[in-house]
């Protein structure tokens, strides 16, 4: 029998790899703007450096972090209240891979795949929080 906690166990791992895997675009901008060890004074003045792919890496970047910041509360609370409910799972399953997939559209530049990746991570972990207080109400 597969653990009720494991969506969400899963979901702050994957979420944070994704946060993690967000340097590599970034990274390798970085290295097309050709970094030098003086730029670790200031990496983000080299923003201008970067190509656009790179500029919008760096974007998605920092709104890795942004959505980890509202999304790991969120899957903390349905774990640690135990919640079974299917659509907060699916949506715990679901967060990481529209990030992943919101980088990729944020990089290669199609705003509506992204923009849809982005709606669809929130809508997920609005689920959780939603599922979480419904938890919290029913005990």
């Amino acid at each position: 029998m597969v653990s009720p906690s494991l969506p969400y166990v899963a979901s702050l791992l994957l979420s944070a790899a994704v946060v993690v895997a967000s340097v590599i675009p970034l990274g390798a901008a970085r290295s097309r703007a050709n970094f030098q060890l003086s730029d670790l004074r200031a990496p983000r003045a080299m923003f201008d450096r970067l190509p656009p792919w790179g500029q919008r890496a760096s974007w998605a970047h920092q709104n890795s972090f942004e959505a980890f910041g509202l999304h790991a509360p969120a899957a903390l609370l349905c774990l640690t209240l135990a919640v079974a409910s299917p659509t907060a799972a699916l949506a715990a399953w679901l967060h990481p891979l529209l990030r992943l997939a919101y980088i990729g559209a944020y990089v290669g530049d199609v705003p509506p795949l992204r923009g849809l990746c982005w709606a669809g991570g929130l809508v997920c972990t609005g689920v959780l929080y939603a599922e979480g207080l419904r938890a919290v109400l029913a005990g």
